[in-house]
């Protein structure tokens, strides 16, 4: 055996004896690398109490090594790798993970947290690069009908602006972010809490076939792995630290996906929330997120999230407005006689200026621009407002000449 599948016999062997996230385990890798730091807990050597404990009760199940060599055969035959800190293809942001501090926390699921010991992975892509430009995003399995929608939308428009969508395979807003993606034809990845050949939900055991055809399933558990209800936390620390940033869609009061936005504010990555009806328990927690933390951003679509991950100056959210009309570059004076026409019927030049506080030389000067911009007409010896323009009709560009006609539509979109 080479030393590089020693290595990787012993990474998958402590995989197995502890949960991964074990900051203890993940300490003695980094001091003694892997075949010497399960050599060591092997001999009873554990560095703490609590790791001496775990070794000894997980030991009766099996040899540990015998262990890691049948998974690593099941692995090729579920057509899986696995993929260690070793590979060029490791995602080099985990490290972020040793900065993860979460305070007032005592569940083992959050103050173990250190960075993975390997990924099992499921699909062609490369793993680094599938989550070089990516965005995670999270929510209630409960999902309503806005909730999904939005998500969707999100995934699709991501993917559709070459980023990769990251999410947990969980029914409800997992599963439309990465719909979403694949319907844009993107790349999505599943970050599962189980073995990479065990669907879970059983439900969507078609979208992760279609995930690891154009996408990427990656555990850091080996396959047939059972989605204990502890490993989804665990596993969430991994989604907020391969991606630019979280964006959380519906959380209940009491919410998983919650903690993973919790997760990417402790590592300082951009953390968005998308707000809900206040009458919907399934906004509550996502709304408490952005009362409680100042960090937390609020989005409302594809366009603020990219403003948040995207290139500084490069990916800015353009400004929520309504079209432009003729009547809003009007100055002051112009506006002002426009205003004082009747909404029906005609009046008299002089009686308009009267009416408007203009003199008469600026009524006719500004009767004849709203008359050159459709806004106004000529009718019995005075002016009237022009009649609304037939549906289907665009107006007339500000400034254009009479008589033009309107500028077409979009491409490829019928008139009308």
């Amino acid at each position: 055996m080479s030393t590089r599948e020693e290595r990787l016999l012993a990474r998958v062997a402590l995989t197995w004896l502890t949960e991964p996230g074990t900051w203890s385990v993940h300490r003695l890798v980094q001091q003694l690398g892997p075949v010497a730091a399960l050599d060591l807990l092997l001999d009873g050597g554990a560095p703490d109490r609590r790791l001496r404990e775990t070794v000894a009760a997980r030991q009766p199940a099996g040899d540990p090594r015998a262990v890691a060599a049948d998974a690593l055969a099941r692995t090729e035959r579920v057509g899986a790798r696995i993929v260690t800190p070793e590979d060029d293809e490791w995602p080099a942001h985990l490290d972020d993970l040793r900065q993860l501090v979460l305070g007032g926390v005592n569940r083992r699921v959050d103050l173990e947290t250190a960075p993975p010991l390997c990924f099992w992975v499921r699909g062609g892509w490369p793993l680094g690069e599938a989550l070089a430009r990516s965005v995670a995003v999270v929510g209630a399995r409960a999902a309503t009908g806005y909730g999904v929608h939005v998500a969707t939308e999100i995934g699709y428009g991501l993917a559709d602006r070459d980023w990769t969508v990251v999410s947990g395979g969980a029914f409800g807003i997992d599963a439309a972010a990465h719909r979403g993606a694949l319907t844009a034809g993107g790349v999505t990845v599943a970050v599962l809490a189980c073995g990479v050949d065990r669907p879970y939900p059983m439900g969507n055991a078609a979208l992760f076939d279609r995930i690891a055809e154009t996408g990427l399933l990656v555990s850091e558990w080996m396959p047939g792995a059972d989605p204990l209800r502890p490993r989804f936390l665990i596993r969430n620390r991994v989604i907020a630290a391969v991606t630019r940033g979280t964006v959380l869609v519906e959380a209940a009061a009491r919410s998983g996906a919650a903690q993973t936005l919790h997760r990417a504010l402790a590592m300082r990555r951009p953390a968005m929330v998308v707000p809900g009806p206040v009458t919907s328990a399934m906004s509550v927690g996502a709304h408490e997120l952005l009362r409680e933390h100042r960090e937390a951003r609020l989005v409302t679509g594809v366009a603020h999230v990219l403003e948040e991950v995207g290139r500084i100056g490069e990916d800015l959210a353009p400004p929520a407005r309504g079209a432009e009309r003729p009547i809003d570059r009007l100055d002051d004076e112009a506006a002002l006689v426009l205003e004082s026409l009747p909404r029906r019927g005609s009046l008299g030049v002089d009686a308009l200026a009267a009416r408007a506080g203009v003199d008469l030389r600026t009524a006719l000067r500004k009767l004849s621009l709203l008359e050159e911009l459709s806004l106004v007409v000529r009718r019995d010896g005075g002016y009237a407002v022009a009649p609304s323009p037939a549906p289907g009709t665009a107006a007339r560009p500000v400034g254009a000449p009479a008589g033009q006609p309107p500028p077409p539509g979009p491409p490829g979109r019928a008139a009308g």
